[in-house]
C-alpha cells in the first residue's frame, strides 16, 4: 500500500454490495481464506472511531460480509485505505491541512 495511488473518495460511484456477490463454491472461499479481510477491518474501524467519521458508512457496509467476504470486497477495503493515505494529514473538523 505504500506505493499505492490515493483516491478522493472512500468508495467509487456504483459500488453495489449483496448476498449474491459472496463466494457460491469451494474454490471462492478457498482463494480468500487466505486474506486478511477481518484484520483489514478491524484497521479501518479503529481508524473510523478515533480519527476518520467520515468512513463509517463504507465500513460498516464491509464489515457485513466478514463470514464470507469477496474479491469486491478486499478491492473496495483497499479503495478505502488508499483515500485515508491521502486525507492522513487533515483535520478531522474542518477537513484542513495541518
Amino acid at each position: 500500500m505504500g506505493s499505492s495511488r490515493p483516491v478522493g473518495t472512500p468508495m467509487t460511484k456504483g459500488d453495489k454490495f449483496s448476498l449474491k456477490k459472496c463466494p457460491k463454491n469451494d474454490l471462492e472461499r478457498t482463494i480468500m481464506h487466505d486474506k486478511p479481510y477481518a484484520l483489514a477491518i478491524g484497521s479501518l474501524m479503529y481508524a473510523q472511531v478515533y480519527t476518520r467519521t467520515n468512513i463509517t458508512f463504507i465500513v460498516g457496509v464491509l464489515g457485513k460480509y466478514l463470514s464470507n467476504p469477496r474479491m469486491d470486497h478486499c478491492t473496495t477495503v483497499k479503495h478505502v485505505m488508499r483515500y485515508l493515505k491521502i486525507k492522513k494529514d487533515y483535520l478531522l473538523s474542518r477537513d484542513q491541512k495541518v
